[in-house]
């Protein structure tokens, strides 16, 4: 089963601190070892921005080269732009972002996974199934 993987769980895994990253970051090299994990470029974006130095950004960008970025088409930003305004309706709140990945998520029929709590309130009004973690 593929599992779109949210910026906050690689960035746990990538970003932080040896030893900091917890039971996310095993439960990610888990799926990178089967080879289920799904990338999208908004997430690869995110990961690559406000890395200070130009050799940990190469280091990054070298190291998520090793998982090529899902193709996007169109009626994934229009699903994306319906999820935003679904949630609206019911006061949920959240990114671009966040939405375009409740997008895919749903039309691949994937898990996402994540730490964001802001996606439980996506997942109650949308459906989108998210990894037990």
């Amino acid at each position: 089963m593929n599992v779109l993987v949210d910026t906050s769980v690689w960035s746990l895994a990538l970003r932080r601190k040896t030893g900091a990253a917890g039971p996310q970051a095993a439960a990610l090299a888990k799926l990178i070892y089967a080879g289920t994990v799904v990338m999208i470029g908004p997430v690869r974006q995110e990961l690559l921005s406000g890395i200070r130095t130009r050799a940990q950004f190469e280091t990054l960008r070298e190291y998520l080269r090793a998982f090529p970025d899902e193709p996007l088409h169109e009626a994934d930003f229009e699903d994306a732009g319906d999820c935003f305004n679904r949630c609206r309706a019911r006061g949920v709140q959240g990114s671009n972002t966040d939405f375009l990945l409740c997008a895919v998520a749903l039309r691949r029929r994937i898990p996402v996974f994540t730490t964001d709590r802001d996606f439980a309130r996506y997942a109650a009004v949308l459906g989108v199934k998210l990894l037990p973690g």
